[in-house]
């Protein structure tokens, strides 16, 4: 979908949910009327008065509001055959890495009856960016993109009149009409939060379900993954009859498998490599631990074969709610979000009125963050500290993503454990309103995600956890700072994966300039790097009007720093996608980009969430 200065704009995947006045060009003669704003800082709400005119303050709203609702798209249209990219920036240099960049995320939020879908509830879109040397001298990137063919996709999408009618409630979203109340088919796995090449294996996952495996190639759905069912069952805990809330999960699991149709266990989109180990690591929770104050952890340990090589349960008497996790040499590290049950919203809920996730809301009734450091190797390690105890950090945030963490010995003989790592506050995070998707009138609104005051420490914003405990396994300390005081709006850190669970010296993330008032957190705008040694940023920002999503990093030499960044570029206000080739090593400096790649405008597609580099190597 393309607009242009002399085009009518279509009608955009959620309407406006403001009405926002006409703009129009003033005549050269007509003066204008200023109001003040004023900028807001860590300490004071009023700062220094700014004077702009009414209409440059409509027009930067209009510019954002569009621009926003531009990166959520819907793409329908897929690739058969590989299309080559044009480079229109630089060229892609010789020594490039062979290899595939795989991106996960959603690609369709309306359907042709009236419903939209949160975007995390959108049917996963696979992209993919495969660099390929010709004749040792010049690089041909060819792209695809198709849609994961999950159950729900068979279920609601029509190849032969290529129409979509949605069937799935999904977690964050509520249909129309017929589809609304009553609805039981809320587990929508769509397959659309990550992607991971392991095994001889291509998996696309979410939050919340099984795998689906993809022919890497040409992008086909070979089908669902069942990785637990063929070795893990459900653990049934204390033949007595368990505690009250043990009598309440034994009551709930056959409405849950059974009406709902959730699987028993819910397998995490984030995953991690132990690149010392040559491991996969993944964890699952049990499904009816959405609504209880307790959570059964498993940890899965998988080797180059994709064999199974460790399993570990946990059983942590509170209501939480993980997305991304940490894992060390010896120890697995859960940031825990608090959640409690909203038991209104759960009754709402459960009637298809309301959203599933309206059943829970956050807690921040406690003013710290508890971290459970768990034992990977309880019966290979000295492990004194009972891990249902949680260490309490001083804080209290919400973490999102995790970049690293690592373990070492201080002089003390103490276990000093970092974890680098992405949060923001509980007040920033409204489970039902992320991303500024309103579920009442399915519509896409930016304004919803920004605080009153707009403090930096309350955004996603980059930090260092650091815990020491000794050798009884007590903490003697648990610190939480931003790292190398960057206080920006950044998330989805990433690293050299060849340092992954080890000591990292620099870490990369997708971060916001500031230079859009209108857009003051979110989208993000430029990737940053951070030397941890030295305490240096450094920044490269995408063009005016442009956005990025997660960066990637691509290893090409002995240095930590010494390969690539991949970033995909959004320009929303031509409505194209690009995919952007950065030098790590050169991030600050002029010449940091090396190429930018052109997708067709027909196959412009919305913003990706995580992605995963794929050698031939």
């Amino acid at each position: 979908m393309q607009a242009s200065p002399f085009q009518v704009i279509p009608k955009p995947i959620f309407p406006s949910p403001i009405n926002i006045p006409p703009v129009h060009r003033r005549p050269p003669s007509q003066r204008v009327r200023a109001i003040t704003t004023s900028t807001a800082n860590e300490s004071t709400r009023c700062s220094t008065p700014i004077t702009m005119s009414t209409l440059e303050v409509v027009d930067a709203s209009v510019a954002a509001f569009w621009d926003y609702q531009f990166l959520f798209v819907s793409q329908r249209s897929e690739t058969n055959e590989p299309v080559t990219l044009q480079v229109v920036d630089g060229a892609v240099p010789k020594d490039f890495p062979s290899g595939t960049y795989y991106l996960a995320g959603p690609g369709i939020f309306r359907d042709d009856h009236g419903s939209t879908m949160h975007p995390f509830d959108g049917h996963g879109y696979l992209r993919a960016f495969t660099f390929d040397g010709v004749n040792g001298d010049k690089f041909s990137v060819k792209f695809m993109a198709r849609y994961v063919n999950t159950e729900a996709k068979v279920e609601e999408h029509d190849p032969v009149t290529n129409t979509w009618r949605f069937r799935h409630r999904g977690l964050f979203s509520v249909l129309k009409r017929g589809e609304k109340v009553w609805n039981t088919k809320v587990m929508k796995n769509v397959a659309n939060t990550s992607v991971l090449s392991w095994g001889g294996r291509l998996l696309c996952l979410w939050d919340g379900g099984e795998p689906y495996e993809i022919e890497p190639e040409r992008l086909d759905t070979i089908g669902k993954v069942k990785l637990m069912d063929e070795w893990d069952s459900v653990v049934e805990r204390r033949s007595d009859g368990g505690d009250v809330w043990e009598v309440a999960a034994r009551l709930l699991k056959p409405i849950l498998y059974g009406v709902f149709k959730m699987p028993v266990k819910r397998l995490l989109a984030h995953y991690k490599f132990d690149a010392r180990r040559n491991r996969l690591l993944l964890m699952s929770c049990n499904a009816e631990d959405i609504f209880l104050p307790r959570n059964n952890f498993t940890f899965y340990e998988f080797d180059s074969n994709f064999k199974v090589v460790g399993k570990k349960e946990f059983l942590i008497p509170d209501h939480l709610m993980i997305h991304d996790w940490a894992f060390t040499a010896n120890s697995i590290l859960l940031f825990a979000n608090r959640v409690k049950l909203d038991v209104t919203g759960a009754i709402t809920s459960f009637c298809g009125i309301t959203p599933t996730i309206a059943a829970l809301s956050v807690n921040p009734s406690k003013e710290t963050s508890p971290i459970y450091v768990l034992p990977r190797f309880p019966n290979e390690v000295n492990y004194n500290r009972d891990w249902r105890v949680p260490v309490e950090a001083p804080s209290q945030f919400w973490l999102l993503h995790v970049g690293n963490a690592f373990e070492s010995l201080d002089e003390n003989g103490n276990s000093e454990i970092q974890m680098q790592a992405s949060v923001c506050s509980y007040e920033w995070f409204t489970l039902h309103k992320l991303l500024g998707y309103d579920w009442q009138s399915g519509k896409l609104d930016p304004s919803i995600m920004y605080l009153n005051g707009n403090k930096s420490k309350k955004m996603p914003h980059l930090v260092q956890v650091s815990i020491n405990l000794d050798t009884d396994g007590i903490c003697q300390r648990c610190d939480i700072e931003p790292l190398n005081q960057w206080i920006k709006s950044s998330d989805f850190p990433v690293i050299n994966p060849a340092f992954s669970g080890s000591k990292n010296k620099y870490i990369y993330a997708a971060a916001f300039s500031g230079s859009r008032r209108a857009l003051p957190n979110f989208p993000y705008d430029m990737v940053v790097k951070l030397n941890l040694s030295t305490k240096s940023v450094r920044t490269w920002s995408a063009d005016s009007r442009r956005f990025i999503g997660e960066p990637t990093f691509i290893a090409n030499g002995s240095e930590e720093d010494e390969g690539y960044i991949l970033v995909v570029e959004y320009a929303v206000a031509v409505q194209r996608c690009y995919l952007v080739i950065l030098d790590s090593k050169r991030i600050g400096a002029a010449d940091a980009l090396v190429a930018r790649l052109e997708v067709p405008k027909h196959l412009n597609f919305p913003l990706g969430f995580h992605g995963f580099w794929a050698s031939n190597e």
